[in-house]
């Protein structure tokens, strides 16, 4: 156990973007809100998944929805409290004993900082993707047969709703329509889960280590190789282009950020292309037309030079970015979790490849 200082919110943000492979939300937005929290109601208390006892009971929040619809409708502020007490008064749980991200991302690993500073309870190292992921059945929580409902949604009119449904894919259909009547985005309160479930299918750390992602790109080393280096070597990942966004093609719909990102090479990989494509978060990454990264391996698109993840509703012309890669975690590499999460999933005629086997393939040392 230990509390979360207002550095600490700040690394976390800026590694949950990171990890949330483009999507998740601006981290930007996502630190404000969570440093205003902490300021108004003191620091949070973060435990680990083994301080638990399997009687406890968590409600995770979230946003969903496009993110880039958080550039012009930014939260009014009291959805969040609103929807996590909705579903906890729904419940009658007689205790609460604190909430969890379900998913890295700059804005969705920020709300429940939010909550838990305002209710003061704690929140759980531990999340439901290990990563970010555009629909609601895209959980280890569902792999491991959790349901997603009872699941409460609110917008910041005050519309706010209940929702059962007979299966996790139904919550995230129901949702999705909910979701772009609300303006393209919402807060909901998912997945309740008691003790025993987090601990089984939730993935463990995920705030700690988004912590030191944060704590390695904000460093003051001001050699990049080195803090690349460093990068790199934490999360075990690749660095697979250097280049400079040539063109965007971005729509939000059925609220989603959907599109492609064309990259021209800088530096060693000047007269070589890459293609990004993404739905909320980076799904499929080419080099000159050959498939270099695929979900569910985790895709992140960085500042050049700083390292500052670059989310896709913030990719335009002319932007220079690394490209990185790492594994995902080892629950998503099932059958059932590349049934859930991989290429076919959203469309594209492939079979999922683990990331360290396309590198090799490529003539590239995995690091």
């Amino acid at each position: 156990m230990r509390y979360l200082n207002e550095k600490a919110v700040e690394n976390i943000a800026v590694g949950a973007a990171f990890l949330g492979t483009g999507g998740g939300g601006d981290p930007y937005i996502g630190k404000m809100m969570a440093l205003s929290a902490i300021k108004q109601h003191g620091s949070v208390q973060l435990i680990s998944s083994e301080e638990v006892t399997d009687d406890d009971f968590f409600i995770p929040s979230a946003m969903m929805g496009a993110p880039s619809v958080l550039i012009e409708k930014f939260p009014k502020g009291d959805e969040f409290l609103r929807v996590f007490q909705k579903l906890s008064s729904y419940l009658n749980i007689e205790k609460i004993s604190g909430t969890f991200p379900m998913e890295a991302g700059g804005v969705n690993s920020m709300i429940p900082i939010v909550v838990a500073a305002s209710l003061g309870i704690p929140i759980v190292d531990c999340d439901g993707m290990g990563r970010a992921f555009p629909e609601l059945q895209m959980t280890t929580f569902n792999l491991g047969g959790v349901s997603s409902t009872p699941m409460a949604i609110t917008d910041e009119k005050g519309n706010i709703g209940i929702s059962e449904t007979i299966n996790n894919k139904w919550t995230e259909r129901l949702a999705r329509v909910q979701t772009v009547e609300m303006g393209a985005s919402s807060l909901i309160s998912i997945y309740p889960s008691n003790g025993r479930q987090l601990k089984d299918h939730g993935i463990h750390g995920i705030v700690t280590l988004s912590e030191k992602i944060g704590e390695v790109i904000c460093s003051n080393e001001s050699e990049e190789t080195i803090k690349l280096k460093n990068l790199l070597d934490l999360i075990n990942g690749v660095e697979l282009f250097q280049g400079k966004i040539m063109d965007v093609i971005r729509n939000v719909k059925n609220g989603f950020n959907l599109g492609e990102a064309m990259l021209e090479g800088l530096h060693e990989n000047t007269g070589s292309s890459m293609k990004i494509s993404f739905q909320n978060e980076n799904l499929i990454a080419e080099k000159n037309g050959e498939v270099v990264a695929m979900t569910p391996d985790l895709i992140c698109m960085v500042d050049l030079e700083t390292l500052m993840p670059v989310t896709t509703e913030t990719l335009k012309y002319g932007k220079r970015i690394r490209v990185i890669a790492l594994p995902c975690h080892e629950k998503w590499q099932s059958a059932k979790g590349i049934e859930l999460v991989g290429p076919r999933y959203f469309g594209y005629d492939l079979d999922y490849i683990p990331l360290k086997e396309l590198v090799t393939r490529g003539g590239s040392q995995y690091v």
